[in-house]
């Protein structure tokens, strides 16, 4: 299986008002409706003086033919949150107040089932037919995961900044 990095530390951070388990909501309900598979890495929680931290990593991946497959890496840190109370349409809310940061890596994986790594002519081969033959599908593919790879970055720091303004007191 051959790793071809697309997607290099895309960060992105955020301060203010938010609701943890939304935030988790959002990311797999995202990837859900596009048909990715997911594995948590890591999801763990600490109280500390500063504030509870949250730390996740993500691996979802998609199966894109019989051969490629898609993968991208969220690493998301919520840091020095404190629980807020806020009122919204004159009701209550609790909130959390504190930092979200996000990274996004992506890899297009060749040879996802590992067929043709076995001898060297087989490697070889696929080598060959991947850089000459099947260029354009890797193209599509690279292209494929960059755009996806946007959207939940767009639709993560949508949901964050509708925090900030619908939230203000």
């Amino acid at each position: 299986m051959e790793k071809h990095l697309v997607i290099d530390h895309v960060k992105f951070s955020y301060e203010g008002l938010f609701n943890p388990a939304e935030l988790y909501n959002v990311v797999a309900q995202w990837f859900y409706d596009k048909g990715w598979d997911w594995w948590e890495k890591k999801n763990q929680e600490m109280s500390l003086p500063s504030g509870k931290q949250i730390y996740l990593i993500l691996e979802p991946w998609k199966s894109v033919s019989d051969y490629y497959k898609l993968q991208l890496k969220l690493k998301i840190i919520m840091i020095d949150m404190k629980e807020v109370e806020v009122e919204h349409d004159g009701k209550p809310v609790k909130l959390m107040q504190g930092v979200v940061r996000m990274t996004i890596d992506g890899w297009l994986l060749s040879d996802r089932e590992k067929k043709w790594n076995n001898q060297p002519i087989l490697w070889f081969l696929s080598f060959v037919l991947e850089k000459y033959f099947f260029k354009r599908h890797f193209e599509k593919f690279v292209t494929w995961l960059k755009s996806d790879a946007d959207d939940v970055y767009t639709h993560v720091k949508n949901y964050l900044n509708t925090f900030k303004y619908t939230y203000q007191h």
